[in-house]
């Protein structure tokens, strides 16, 4: 009897494991056309840029993380900028992944939230008082081209984004 316990136990933590393993691997689906590694280049009020970004599951595929490291070459007016950040995508309540935090080497913070659709991903600020918002885009044009805008709106009018970079990136991995 007590054998039987144990192995009715066993089944059952595997099973567990099983699904959940699933729901790691099927929660990142709709982001395969961003996973991988990818260069670009950009302009914008910073000015012309070039970088490099990655998007790749972590923690056993809890999470999502994007690197970037992005420089800003020096003009007759500005000394070269380099702008390295972190992005994690992780589930919200729900337990699909539709929240993000953003951490950068310029000491900034920023909470998203996450919608996506078959080939776009958009991050959008929270509001805070006093604060800008921030609109992140990525809109697939082909499985290795990637259309990216960043946005930003004022806390006088927290509804009407503007450009402050875009650009186009290119899959390498």
């Amino acid at each position: 009897m007590k054998s039987s316990k144990i192995l009715v136990a066993a089944i059952l933590l595997f099973s567990g494991q099983l699904v959940f393993g699933q729901q790691a691997s099927n929660q990142w689906e709709k982001w395969n056309h961003l996973i991988g590694e990818w260069v670009g280049e950009g302009t914008g009020q910073p000015g012309q840029n070039e970088g490099k970004f990655s998007f790749q599951p972590d923690l056993d595929g809890k999470i999502l993380v994007r690197k970037n490291h992005t420089v800003f070459p020096a003009t007759s007016t500005s000394q070269q900028k380099v702008h390295d950040d972190l992005l994690i995508v992780y589930p919200g309540e729900s337990g699909a992944p539709k929240e993000a935090i953003y951490f950068d080497n310029e000491g900034n913070v920023i909470n998203y939230k996450v919608s996506i659709t078959d080939n776009s991903v958009v991050f959008t600020s929270d509001i805070s008082a006093n604060s800008p918002r921030f609109r992140l885009s990525y809109v697939t044009i082909d499985p290795k081209t990637v259309n990216i805008t960043f946005e930003m709106a004022s806390p006088q009018a927290l509804e009407v984004f503007k450009m402050y970079l875009s650009g186009k990136a290119f899959k390498t991995k």
